[in-house]
């Protein structure tokens, strides 16, 4: 991808708006379902026990427990609160460090006033017992704390003022207290409220809650507070602290639980029938069927588990989940300090920003279709981030990212085929006479390469024509010339073209053609000198077939130097033409005519030579002096490098008497070149000037070939 500071800036803009966007969207809460589905995933995919998961137990009241006291002690539904009793006082008799009951017992035992005494006075033994209290906005008997109830305090230093923001969600109005055996004898009230997200799924739970100027803990809080001894609460910055444990809060004053796995399979599980059967069985002497040492020093958690009982909750780990497990899942994760904290708004705001630019300028830069196609790669990245996110304790929103650099990319994806692609069609139609598919391509895919307007570059130029054309084109019809014509251009054009050649314009049967622009070409001089000779050998193959047309053999000639000249486009401006302008090219002109005088096809000048080294052999051919030129030039004859080796004896003969020729000894010139005269035509066009010379002697000889005619 190149750096082009339009695109940059187009890039930006596109970025900028995409995320305003979606932030707009966000906001709204737009984008809140599908966030929390790929939240749920990342709870899947992390799900594990942590290193205080196995200090939480729970016990079920499941099906089997119902069916166990249906069957074994005629013990119809709801059950009497002496079962309960025994689960409070085997956890006492096991050592646990407190047990909390998610039931509401908000109607007197259909088993007399005594049955919830017994309840009541369990709760009051175990000292660091609760039950469930139903808080709610529009159900509940009670607006008041009862007098004759003293419950649980839990004050919170700060919290009056600070935790205000949270007053619409954390204060409930109504309530409705345990029957009046059970609720003054329970040391601990624990709030069973909880609300799941916008998709009834249940991700966070409140860790307190409000009622007539009380805050009631959560049930899995009460677990923890009735163990500590009501440790101190402080409330700072979004940061409810209990003891040395942090419990940071949403928006709406929850909590965001980090999952240990499914249902209840990350905590163990004992079943209310067991618990009641030890209990039973110890009180008479035997042995039980659980020890109670199971509980000792652990947080123990009662609640319904059975499908009837109505207590199931989804959870981004179940699709039915015991309630008691969400508490138990608050607790695990307060005791390791392991809550998920919420992404700063600022910082979630600044990520989706940057990514929306990243995607942006990164589509926009784009020049190829897989790069367009890769910068969707991107996409991935929030998916990382959530992922990292994660396993560090953030929930780093991904589909708000996600979305802002679909956007861009969607948007950079239509502005790049609005613009590149008129661009591109430019250019095709700019170039395609002139430049070979590839050429073409890689100009497309690289505008930037393209400088309109005129520069100074160094160019391999080539000029050839057919030699004796004009008496060629005078035995044709029109129909016939313009049909040679065009076969033999097309021929001779490919090969250019195939080099990386540019077809600068037809001149009748004259090609001229530059290399090194509009693209850089670093091997240029290579290139123009293996088209020439490629031209020359192509030219051969197609001899008897053009003179079965025009009864006569053709031959081209060509001219190639190497040098600086201004390329660019040039002409008025409701027409222009792509060219050259400079010195350089006058002499590829003039070397191109250079070969009548000495018989040769192919003609490259001295820095043409130098630039190509190895790559073909050549010989010198002269020093010439051109028309309008005091300087004279090196011109040498380059050929493939069979050809140089067939003829390798008289090259070097030729050598020897171009040396005799620029010494001024024509005699010696004649005698050296004599032998090859009949094989090589410059040693023939050597042979006639020698003796011209010596027929007239140069006055001043400076061992100069000069052209009197361009």
């Amino acid at each position: 991808m190149a750096f082009d500071t339009k695109k940059l800036l187009h890039g930006s803009l596109v970025g900028l708006a995409s995320a305003a966007i979606v932030a707009l969207l966000d906001y709204g809460g737009v984008l809140d379902r599908i966030e929390a589905r790929t939240w749920d995933w990342r709870v899947k995919r992390f799900a594990a026990p942590g290193p205080c998961t196995d200090q939480v137990v729970l016990i079920g009241l499941d099906q089997s427990s119902l069916d166990w006291g249906r069957t074994e002690n005629s013990l119809s539904w709801p059950w009497p609160r002496a079962t309960y009793a025994a689960v409070a006082n085997f956890c006492r008799r096991g050592g646990a460090r407190s047990v909390m009951f998610d039931m509401i017992y908000t109607e007197p035992s259909g088993w007399g006033v005594a049955d919830d005494e017994e309840f009541g006075e369990a709760l009051r033994l175990h000292g660091r017992a609760g039950v469930g209290l139903f808080l709610g906005r529009e159900q509940g008997a009670d607006t008041n704390w009862p007098a004759s109830v003293q419950g649980t305090d839990v004050p919170i230093a700060g919290g009056d003022g600070s935790l205000a923001a949270f007053k619409s969600s954390l204060s409930l109005p109504r309530a409705a207290f345990p029957v009046a055996p059970i609720a003054t004898n329970s040391p601990w009230f624990a709030s069973v409220h909880s609300e799941p997200d916008a998709d009834a799924i249940f991700r966070r739970t409140a860790p307190i809650h409000g009622f007539d100027g009380r805050w009631v803990p959560s049930l899995g809080f009460a677990a923890y507070l009735a163990a500590a001894g009501k440790p101190g609460l402080t409330y700072r910055d979004g940061v409810l602290q209990a003891g040395s444990h942090a419990i940071p809060l949403d928006s709406e004053g929850r909590a965001i639980l980090r999952f240990r796995g499914g249902a209840a399979d990350s905590f163990r599980v004992f079943s209310a029938a067991q618990v009641v059967q030890s209990e039973i069985r110890l009180r008479d002497g035997e042995k039980p069927t659980i020890a109670p040492g199971v509980f000792s020093n652990r947080y123990v958690i009662f609640g319904p588990t059975a499908p009837g009982l109505m207590d199931l909750k989804p959870t981004p780990t179940s699709k039915v989940c015991p309630g008691m497990v969400v508490h138990a899942t608050f607790l695990d994760n307060l005791l390791s300090d392991s809550f998920i904290r919420p992404f700063p708004r600022l910082a979630a705001a600044a990520l989706l920003l940057a990514f929306c630019f990243v995607c942006g300028v990164v589509g926009r830069m784009a020049v190829k279709g897989w790069q367009a196609a890769a910068g969707f790669v991107l996409l991935v990245v929030p998916f990382g981030a959530g992922m990292a996110g994660y396993a560090a304790g953030y929930w780093i929103p991904v589909v708000p990212s996600v979305a802002g650099g679909a956007v861009a990319l969607a948007a950079v994806a239509v502005l790049n085929y609005a613009l590149e692609g008129r661009q591109k069609r430019q250019i095709k139609t700019a170039f395609k006479q002139y430049l070979s598919p590839v050429v073409i391509e890689r100009l497309v895919q690289n505008p930037e390469s393209l400088r309109l307007g005129g520069e100074t570059r160094e160019l391999s130029i080539y000029f050839s024509d057919v030699q004796g054309f004009t008496s060629i084109s005078e035995v044709l019809t029109p129909e016939q010339l313009i049909a040679l014509l065009n076969d033999y251009l097309t021929a001779m054009t490919d090969i250019v073209m195939e080099e990386g050649g540019y077809v600068d314009k037809y001149e009748g049967d004259a090609i001229i053609a530059f290399w090194n622009a509009p693209l850089d070409l670093p091997d240029h001089p290579v290139c123009a000198i293996r088209s020439a000779l490629r031209c020359r050998r192509k030219l051969a193959e197609l001899r008897p077939a053009f003179r079965a047309r025009v009864g006569r053999d053709l031959f081209m000639r060509a001219g190639i130097n190497t040098g600086p000249v201004v390329v660019g486009n040039m002409g008025s401006l409701q027409r222009f033409n792509y060219t050259f302008l400079g010195d350089a090219g006058n002499l590829a002109s003039r070397l191109e005519g250079i070969n009548k005088q000495f018989g040769t096809y192919i003609m490259m000048s001295e820095a043409t030579a130098t630039r190509i080294g190895s790559a073909f052999p050549s010989r010198e051919i002269s020093r010439v002096r051109v028309v309008g030129k005091a300087i004279p030039v090196r011109v040498f004859e380059p050929m493939f490098a069979d050809e140089y080796e067939a003829g390798a004896k008289v090259i070097e003969t030729f050598g020897k008497g171009l040396r005799a020729w620029y010494a001024g000894a024509f005699r010696d010139a004649i005698a050296i070149l004599d032998p090859i005269a009949e094989q090589d035509a410059p040693a023939r066009a050597y042979i006639k000037d020698c003796r011209k010379r010596l027929e007239h002697p140069p006055e001043n000889w400076e061992g100069v070939w000069q052209m009197t005619e361009k």
